[in-house]
């Protein structure tokens, strides 16, 4: 009782202190998602400010690179005198070539030359053939600056279907009067294009907060945040944004108010098929900055679920790390346990080893003249299957034998042809030696040779299926099997006017003993003869299941009088024969079977849908596929 009360207390002393450890490896975890969390979020907010500043610098090298250009024209005296004479035709041929000369050099989408009222005179660039002259652009904010004697910059959606633009303008004055304005459009397709391949989501707005560009076009001319009734009435007045509607942003963002903060957290912003942003689930980093040029504010989404991805793996690490130490200690702990239990448990062992080598001894001893039983069955056992093998070799090679037999009276037929002509050849080449005449005596030769081949083929055949040999499983094609077999047959299928169908593609293979399986053939293809005989349609197919290469099944059909039920349940035992009393010995599709089981196949039987027999001979798979 005292010991089971020990054994409690310390059982309970490890469950106290293994929960204990893993509170520790718990908090570890924690502190260590913390940790790689805030330097995961200072490398996120050093790279945005990286990507920041290159889209700065891409907008200030774009907009420097062409805000010369207003201020070069105004020192041209032709653009002057022309505004002051407006009816020159020689002025306006030399402002014209002028401005196109210039554009070609600098590469603007347009220049814009505007009397003092706001009509366009001329214009020069990609975009011209939406500029028509006389056209009041007096309206336009950039006008209205240098008009009033400044310098004007200022986004703006072009007219007839131009593409937005940044426009500089400079005033054109004759002494101290304003007589016209020279504006330049520059174009900013390259920082759409920068803002596109962007991996995460960024976007540009002008001063008064609205998006001007963004890889997101559901975005563009949404408000970060409301706009002002002046600056409503303002972008209004002056058509900045042509007649897009100007919506809320998807989540609010405060950029003229006080300090934007570093960091803020935003639902995610999917993209959807039409391009525009909806709200999720997950979390984005904003990252903005200032452009003191233009007044223009960059805007960088970062998304924050691989930093948490991260730090979450990080955590997991710490705590797979922890778990794996007390999981180490645990086992050193057990181990002494164990240690202690087995020093105390030996003596037990030795009484109990002395008593289990006198059991084993004497179970030794019955296992041994067991097993010596058991070698002597075995060896009858497997000289019992040699001699079935050697058995079934014999009986195979007696079948075959046996239709060969069959077979004598049509090969016989067969070779006494060729055997005539070749005694008759031989006598005529011997006569046109006797008379000189070697061109005909060569030839009879030639026609002796070819009836020597003839007969080459009819024998061979012949001696490879009578030769007795082991089964030898291989590649076959299946069409030079199909048509031994009926070499062998062909005599007597001609005979008895047996139209033979074969459908056997030249590329067929199987695996198999090509000697045994030209035997099942020739029986399966005697057999049909003789179901066909006294029919009116005497018709054998021969075609094959699957696909082209490596078939399923060959298939022997013919039109016979078919299958009778009692029949077709007793066709494969042997001795069973539905021919006459000493026709045959009703062993042939018994061996068949057995010798297509050999090599892994089927043999079946069933009645044709169109009447007749039809035997299924189902081959085995390719050696790699059964490997």
């Amino acid at each position: 009782m005292i010991e089971r009360g020990v054994r409690r207390r310390e059982w309970l002393g490890q469950r106290v202190w293994l929960a204990l450890a893993l509170c520790c490896v718990f908090a570890a975890a924690v502190q260590a998602y913390r940790i790689s969390e805030r330097l995961g979020a200072e490398r996120m907010r050093v790279e945005a400010n990286h990507r920041l500043e290159l889209l700065a610098a891409a907008v200030d090298s774009i907009i420097l690179r062409l805000e010369h250009i207003p201020g070069t024209l105004e020192l041209n005296p032709d653009l002057r005198a022309w505004l002051l004479a407006p009816g020159d035709p020689v002025l306006a041929a030399r402002v014209q070539a002028f401005l196109h000369a210039l554009n070609d050099q600098v590469g603007a989408r347009l220049i814009y030359l505007l009397d003092a009222d706001g009509r366009l005179l001329a214009a020069a660039g990609r975009d011209t053939s939406a500029a028509a002259p006389g056209e009041d652009l007096s309206f336009r904010s950039y006008f209205r600056w240098a008009r009033g004697g400044l310098t004007g910059r200022d986004f703006s959606v072009g007219e007839a279907g131009e593409d937005a633009g940044y426009f500089v303008s400079r005033p054109i004055r004759d002494g101290e009067e304003v007589v016209g304005v020279v504006a330049v459009k520059i174009d900013l397709g390259v920082l759409q294009q920068a803002l596109e391949a962007l991996e995460e989501p960024a976007l540009i707005a002008d001063s008064n907060g609205v998006v001007i560009m963004s890889a997101v076009s559901g975005w563009r001319y949404s408000a970060l945040e409301p706009m002002s009734a002046l600056a409503h009435a303002t972008a209004r007045a002056s058509r900045l944004y042509d007649d897009e509607e100007i919506v809320p942003f998807v989540v609010p963002l405060p950029l003229r108010t006080g300090s934007p903060p570093k960091e803020a957290t935003l639902p995610a912003l999917v993209l959807t098929a039409d391009g525009a942003g909806r709200l999720d689930a997950a979390r984005y980093r904003v990252v903005l900055k200032l452009l003191e040029r233009t007044g223009w504010r960059v805007v960088l989404f970062s998304n924050l679920r691989s930093l948490r991805a991260e730090a979450f793996s990080h955590a997991a690490l710490v705590f797979s790390a922890g778990t794996v130490l007390l999981m180490a200690l645990a086992y050193l702990l057990q181990r002494r346990r164990i240690v202690r239990q087995k020093l105390a448990t030996q003596a037990l062992l030795a009484e109990a080893n002395r008593v289990l080598e006198t059991t084993v001894e004497r179970r030794t001893r019955s296992l041994r003249e067991t097993n010596e039983r058991l070698q002597r069955e075995v060896a009858e056992r497997k000289a019992a299957e040699a001699e079935l093998r050697t058995a079934q070799d014999e009986l195979v090679h007696a079948a075959r034998l046996a239709a060969l037999g069959q077979l004598a009276t049509g090969i016989t037929h067969e070779l006494s042809q060729p055997l005539g002509a070749l005694s008759t050849l031989n006598d005529n080449a011997a006569e046109y030696l006797r008379r000189g005449a070697t061109d005909k005596a060569a030839r009879n030769l030639e026609l002796v040779a070819e009836m020597v081949g003839r007969m080459d083929g009819i024998i061979t055949p012949l001696r490879d299926f009578a030769r007795k040999s082991p089964a030898q499983p291989g590649e076959v094609r299946l069409s030079e099997a199909v048509d031994a077999a009926l070499r062998l047959v062909d005599h007597r299928l001609q005979k008895q006017g047996v139209e033979v169908v074969a459908r056997v593609p030249a590329t067929a293979r199987v695996w198999c003993d090509r000697g045994r399986l030209e035997q099942v053939l020739v029986n399966l293809f005697g057999n049909a003869a003789d179901a066909m005989e006294g029919c009116p349609t005497r018709r054998l197919t021969i075609e094959i299941e699957g696909v082209a290469d490596w078939p399923d099944a060959i298939v022997v059909s013919d039109t016979g009088r078919g299958l009778a039920e009692g029949v077709r349940a007793r066709l494969f035992e042997p001795f069973f024969s539905t021919k006459p009393r000493g026709v045959g010995l009703g062993l042939g599709l018994a061996i068949s079977r057995d010798i297509v089981h050999e090599f892994g196949g089927t043999l079946s039987a069933r009645n044709g849908e169109g009447g007749g027999a039809s035997f299924r001979i189902g081959l085995p798979p390719h050696k790699e596929d059964k490997a």
